[in-house]
């Protein structure tokens, strides 16, 4: 068992207080916005056997088999193929998708071949991987995630009464929505600069007012944006995506070509280790449209929020199913009767409230407070899990 030190990154749109308050300590005063545990060469966490901390992806170099399993580094090569994070949204994150696995490694490809330096801000491909995730909300979370019905969209700009978004309304009106979709985040997304300066500053307006008329409208999440991103052609855009608040609890897959934005609270997000992002709007980052336009899916659906499923022979694991296997992500909710955790994979186990303790096979034990975490590596023997009040979650892979 390894308990981990992990770094937190201080993105822009991060909360000042939340990941402070989950750790235990001071506010700095400056936005903190993700707890990163895993081996991702970014921010790898950081063990320490004995010999002073080292980086979680370099103990896994050293001896991927020991460290992950031979099942493991067979079905996914010798690196950890998670990401965990703690993810805390003070302001809205940029809307945004991620590529396929054969679109990742054809952009990082391609753009290794042009020279781009990996750390470059006009850099679309970080890496060759893909980047389906999954969130479970820690506390009441809101976000934008998957497109609209084309009609519904339609509706939503009309009643704003805005004649700026009148040519948006005629393109969501054509008979195939894929392309009713397509065309209208392109028209968005290459509005002339003054043009789209006006429409958005009208559409905004028109926002702050209808949300001031009725606080538990279609309008009032978007308030959000109006306040944190003025000027930002993406709140255009984030009127043909689908609003949804998540319970405590609750959880989101979002695959490849989903377009998606996180806008405020406190989540668990479980995804493959990679970096890539393609990004449409709320962000000064770079904004790829023509890449961006490959990679998503202009496809409409109501976003399905997951609820945790009991797992069949293991007491008290209460499951988030995903539709694939590169990652894994249960939760124990501990009410102090013993569990026991399965050793056949990596795995993060990660504490959200209260104290739980971790019983390795040859008796050692190891504390987790709120925030803490640890990297118990693939040995084939389970570890004991016991606490009162206390909520564990399991990050790891299927095999």
């Amino acid at each position: 068992m390894d308990r981990l030190v992990n770094t937190v990154r201080p993105y822009a749109w991060g909360s000042v207080t939340a990941l402070p308050e989950l750790l235990g300590q001071e506010p700095t005063g400056e936005p903190q916005a993700e707890l990163w545990m895993g081996a991702h060469p970014g921010a790898p966490s950081r063990a320490d056997r004995g010999a002073g901390p080292r980086p979680l992806d370099e103990l896994i170099a050293a001896d991927p088999e020991g460290e992950l399993g031979a099942a493991t580094v067979a079905r996914f090569g010798p690196s950890l193929p998670f990401l965990f994070k703690v993810l805390a949204a003070g302001i809205p994150l940029s809307i945004q998708a991620h590529p396929t696995l054969d679109q990742a490694r054809a952009g990082y490809a391609a753009e290794n071949a042009l020279g781009i330096p990996l750390d470059a801000p006009h850099r679309s491909y970080r890496d060759a991987n893909h980047k389906p995730e999954l969130i479970c909300a820690l506390n009441e979370f809101d976000g934008l995630c998957g497109f609209r019905a084309p009609a519904d969209a339609a509706a939503l700009m009309a009643g704003l009464g805005v004649p700026a978004l009148d040519p948006l309304i005629g393109l969501l009106g054509a008979e195939d929505e894929s392309r009713a979709l397509r065309d209208t985040l392109a028209a968005i997304l290459t509005m002339d600069g003054d043009a789209a300066a006006a429409a958005v500053r009208d559409t905004a307006e028109a926002v702050d007012k209808a949300a001031a008329g009725d606080p538990d409208g279609p309008y009032a999440l978007y308030t959000r944006i109006t306040r944190e991103f003025p000027g930002d052609r993406g709140l255009i855009a984030g009127l043909l995506l689908n609003a949804v608040r998540l319970r405590p609890g609750q959880a989101l897959y979002l695959g490849a070509g989903v377009p998606h934005a996180y806008l405020h609270g406190v989540c668990v997000e479980l995804q493959a280790n990679s970096d890539n992002v393609l990004r449409a709007g709320l962000t000064p980052k770079y904004v790829d449209v023509p890449e961006l336009l490959k990679v998503v899916e202009f496809m409409p659906g109501a976003p399905d929020p997951l609820v945790p499923t009991a797992v069949d022979g293991t007491p008290g694991e209460e499951l988030y199913p995903v539709p694939i296997d590169e990652f894994r992500l249960s939760r124990f909710v501990l009410d102090g009767h013993e569990r026991e955790v399965d050793g056949r994979a990596p795995q993060i186990l990660l504490c959200t409230a209260g104290t739980a303790r971790l019983t390795a096979a040859d008796g050692t034990t190891l504390d987790l407070a709120r925030g803490e975490s640890v990297f118990l590596p693939a040995t084939g023997t389970g570890t004991r899990l016991a606490g009162t009040a206390a909520t564990v979650f399991r990050a790891t892979v299927t095999l």
